[in-house]
């Protein structure tokens, strides 16, 4: 998963691509960079870390345009490495591009072995740079048609914004896997991941870019081209379950409503008798909020959360994660001493995180503890750009709810239906991909993967 941004037409698109990046935080943590041109003269400035320690007011002054392109990394494809953070940035003949992608191809292996056999260099391990390759190759017949040309391409998720020179343009693969928005500020545009970047730069929304379209922004305006048609939607819902800011609007809905619907569905289909509904915060708490609500239960903060203390599912390694489980959530434990609680959720990936958090309730002081997780198992990995990429990592792969209730402790662990979280979808719910749950990918994987993606781990 990764943020990304674009801006045209302001003096200072550097300093709204910072705070637009700065909105995005939570879509990677692994490294940030801006890139920005002024017609002429373009400039980058990249490195690994957060936004607020790769930039500094010194760094944004030197990065003088009107046009930028921005993005916050978490790695899917590619090692954590600087030469890996982007935007990509190249010289090709005349031209020059930095391109900032959010998604995952599944056909990159194939494309980019088929391009070094034609003689290409690849100086990343990144899947992006397939797509610099194959638009540097078409840019004989006009930027347009290169992209074109790319699209037909290339397979599985992608929200892309390009800066070519005097132009910003974004595009989007024709299932919608990932989101991406169009907003107006100044009289100028920006394209963000996310709305709440809109937010923070009081930018005003206009619209999603559509799947498979080109948005191409320059000094005459916005023109865009509908490039590849959408025969079916696939938008990610774990955006909505997990991924995305609760203020932002994604695939055209709020997200915090989303997740209390998501707790709402949660009640309907599984009521307990508890002293308190408590989350995990901050991913559980709006399906917590529904829950409590419909259920006419109490809500209460069972663990606080130390806000110094990343996002603790995108974090790469495991020992990081481990390490950020003890330090990011204490239990209260006047609130939960003798008490029966049921603890919601958003999503159950590893199992390891939730078993260390109950074992602290537990310790504590709760009587009872009962878990309700706001989406049902991930049984399958997912290969459009969510980090759970193999089976052998997913707990309920090959694990019944009772042995996973049983590996973290509960009295009871419950996961909403499929059929619930698609209620809770109304009218969106024939446009998701659901493959993490269901193993039935919108587009067909490419062989030539590895096999261990596959694989599933040893009995618990």
């Amino acid at each position: 998963m990764c943020g990304i941004i674009g801006v045209f037409g302001h003096k200072e698109a550097a300093k709204i691509a910072y705070f637009g990046l700065y909105a995005l935080q939570h879509r990677g943590q692994e490294s940030a960079g801006i890139v920005v041109s002024d017609g002429r003269n373009v400039r980058e400035h990249k490195a690994l870390g957060l936004v607020a320690d790769v930039f500094d007011e010194n760094t944004l002054n030197n990065l003088k345009g009107h046009i930028a392109v921005g993005h916050v990394r978490y790695s899917t494809t590619g090692s954590t490495t600087v030469k890996n953070a982007q935007p990509f940035f190249v010289t090709h003949g005349k031209h020059t591009f930095a391109l900032a992608h959010n998604g995952n191809l599944v056909n990159a292996h194939l494309l980019r072995a088929e391009l070094e056999r034609q003689g290409s260099l690849f100086q990343t391990t990144m899947d992006s740079e397939v797509i610099v390759h194959l638009l540097a190759k078409a840019l004989r017949r006009g930027i347009l048609e290169a992209i074109k040309e790319t699209m037909e391409l290339i397979e599985g998720a992608y929200s892309i914004v390009l800066l070519a020179q005097d132009k910003l343009i974004a595009f989007r693969d024709p299932y919608g896997f990932r989101p991406l928005a169009l907003g107006m500020l100044n009289g100028g545009y920006i394209v963000a991941s996310e709305t709440c970047a809109f937010d923070l730069v009081q930018a005003q929304y206009l619209r999603d870019v559509n799947p498979g379209e080109i948005l191409i922004i320059d000094e005459n305006g916005l023109s865009s081209y509908q490039a590849v048609e959408s025969e079916k939607l696939a938008h990610c819902v774990f955006e909505f379950i997990y991924f995305a800011r609760p203020d932002s609007y994604i695939f055209g809905e709020n997200v915090y409503v989303f997740r209390k619907r998501l707790g709402f569905e949660l009640a309907r289909e599984c009521p307990l008798k508890t002293d308190f509904v408590m989350p995990f915060p901050d991913s559980g708490n709006y399906a917590a909020i529904g829950y409590a609500q419909k259920a006419g239960l109490p809500f209460e903060m069972g663990v606080i959360r130390n806000h110094y203390v990343g996002r603790t599912f995108i974090q790469p390694s495991q020992s990081m994660r481990d390490f950020s489980v003890r330090v990011k959530l204490n239990p209260v434990k006047e609130i939960l001493r003798g008490k029966k609680v049921a603890v919601v959720d958003d999503s159950l990936v590893r199992g390891t995180t939730s078993r260390t958090r109950i074992r602290a309730i537990r310790e504590a002081g709760a009587y009872e503890i009962n878990m309700l997780i706001s989406c049902p198992p991930i049984r399958y990995p997912c290969f459009y750009g969510i980090d759970f990429p193999s089976r052998g990592e997913l707990i309920a792969a090959k694990h019944s709810v009772e042995e996973i209730r049983r590996y973290l402790e509960l009295d009871r662990l419950y996961y909403l239906s499929l059929e619930g979280l698609l209620r809770a979808g109304g009218e969106s719910n024939q446009k998701f991909c659901l493959a993490c749950f269901t193993g039935n990918y919108p587009v067909p994987i490419q062989a030539g993967l590895s096999k261990e993606i596959f694989e599933t781990q040893e009995p618990l």
